[in-house]
């Protein structure tokens, strides 16, 4: 069964027949060869200084193979997406079409913010049931969703989600036991611990959506609740909506909470760089992350276990049974 592979060693990637090789340099000058089979690669992930060649590159792509980039500071920088071989131009058209007609797209993008604040509410309630003070952000939450059918617009839809963020995100200092207050969600760069590791968990989550996007005949460019740019596949960042608060923010929260990861987990840059992770820490962040996205959970339709990584290619399945009109796109909203 294919995997994804994290490296975080410096070193070359290689091909030799059909075996991908990490080669890495020891102390001797002996060069170390790892092998990767090529067929159990489902995609990479890339955190060391890494060379590779246009040959190499070729061959991941004859392979379908997706990597991802990510720089010292552990931020994610960029994909390597091969030519899509599962391609439809009547999906195509009907996803341009969903996104020019302003009810169409506004349906989609509903859905996506209503899947996103759900998740948000479940997790409040959890927390609730055990005693945290956080009734005040479920409020606001709970008043956003009730607004968001009176949305009449995608711009309007971003700011009920952005307010129930907000909130959310203030309960974070109910729900986690921190030295230092988090005072509010800051990206670029991350200006202390929860937004480093909101940050590079949102990271991860956004290109795991983008490699369950390309074995389908979706087009990662057009998107719904975010505006399609040429420098993102904005639709990976309309599925990671739905699962930040499922996958990223409770990864964040056992991992803080059992104390795995620390102040001492992080360094601050100077300039405008921020803090980030220790490589260890991500490490961590990492092992912790694909252990949530391997757990399974028993499918009320399919009746069988899907893992959590399933569900995101499942969410995209079902966008496109939506887009060429076989039913209605209805959000995951968590059942177990």
């Amino acid at each position: 069964m294919a995997q994804t592979y994290y490296i975080f060693r410096s070193g070359r990637l290689r091909r030799k027949q059909n075996t991908l090789y990490l080669e890495q340099e020891n102390d001797d000058g002996q060069v170390q060869r790892q092998p990767i089979p090529v067929e159990n690669v489902r995609d990479l992930y890339l955190f060391g200084e890494i060379d590779l060649n246009t040959k190499l590159l070729s061959f991941l792509a004859q392979n379908e193979i997706v990597v991802h980039c990510f720089n010292y500071y552990g931020f994610y920088v960029g994909s390597f997406y091969p030519r899509e071989s599962n391609v439809s131009g009547h999906l195509l058209v009907r996803q341009v079409e969903h996104y020019l007609d302003p009810q169409k797209r506004l349906i989609l993008a509903k859905e996506f913010v209503s899947g996103a604040l759900f998740h948000i509410r479940r997790n409040l309630n959890y927390y609730r049931n055990r005693g945290k003070r956080v009734d005040e952000a479920l409020e606001v939450v709970e008043a956003c969703m009730k607004r968001l059918d009176a949305c009449r617009s995608v711009a309007e839809l971003m700011s009920e989600e952005g307010r129930a963020r907000d909130a959310y995100y203030g309960a974070f200092n109910e729900i986690l036991d921190l030295e230092q207050p988090f005072d509010k969600r800051v990206r670029r760069p991350p200006d202390n611990m929860v937004n480093a590791l909101l940050s590079f968990g949102n990271s991860l989550l956004y290109a795991a959506a983008l490699s369950e996007i390309y074995v389908t005949q979706l087009n990662p460019t057009i998107s719904y609740l975010h505006e399609p740019s040429q420098r993102r596949f904005s639709l990976a960042l309309d599925l990671s909506e739905i699962f930040k608060p499922l996958i990223v923010d409770r990864v964040i929260f056992r991992l803080l909470n059992r104390g795995e990861i620390s102040e001492d987990d992080f360094e601050s840059v100077g300039g405008a760089k921020g803090v980030y992770l220790k490589e260890d820490a991500r490490k961590k962040f990492v092992r912790a992350y694909e252990e949530t996205l391997q757990a399974t959970v028993e499918h009320r339709q399919l009746k069988r276990s899907v893992s959590y990584r399933q569900l995101i290619r499942l969410e995209a399945y079902k966008l496109i049974r939506h887009l060429i009109g076989m039913e209605q796109y209805k959000a995951l909203r968590a059942w177990w």
